[in-house]
């Protein structure tokens, strides 16, 4: 017999609306692109739950198809990365944010290319990229 269940959802003054938006997608080099989306998502109590979503890209042998590579959902937890990445969304990727994404999330992505299992070093490098990239200001050229 099948047992019962129910959801309880509170409803109040908080809204929390979920959303994926792509804010970016950049070729870094011959045979590689990479998207960047800005994920906003809710919790059980109905607060935002802000997200940078890195995927890339490799260019298949023929043809002219992309095979997705590395994936890398990165939970802002600061208050600075909440609102870096929340910035995406209302002001577009800052100068700062495209350089550290460009030059620091890519190569860190890049790495794993091929890795099956990714050591501690590897995955607090991507992490730390990731921070920078949400936390980024933007630098005069």
């Amino acid at each position: 017999m099948a047992t019962s269940s129910v959801s309880v959802v509170p409803v109040g003054a908080k809204k929390c609306k979920p959303f994926v938006l792509q804010v970016m997608v950049f070729s870094p080099e011959a045979g590689f692109k990479f998207e960047v989306q800005v994920e906003k998502d809710c919790s059980a109590t109905n607060d935002p739950i802000w997200k940078l979503v890195f995927d890339l890209y490799k260019k298949q042998a023929t043809g002219t198809d992309f095979d997705q590579i590395v994936h890398v959902s990165f939970t802002s937890g600061t208050t600075q990365e909440q609102q870096g990445v929340q910035s995406m969304v209302s002001q577009g990727v800052s100068s700062g944010q495209a350089d550290a994404l460009t030059n620091q999330v890519y190569p860190a992505a890049k790495a794993l290319d091929g890795v099956q299992t990714p050591t501690p070093q590897q995955k607090q490098a991507v992490h730390q990229a990731m921070s920078n990239a949400a936390t980024a200001v933007n630098v005069d050229v």
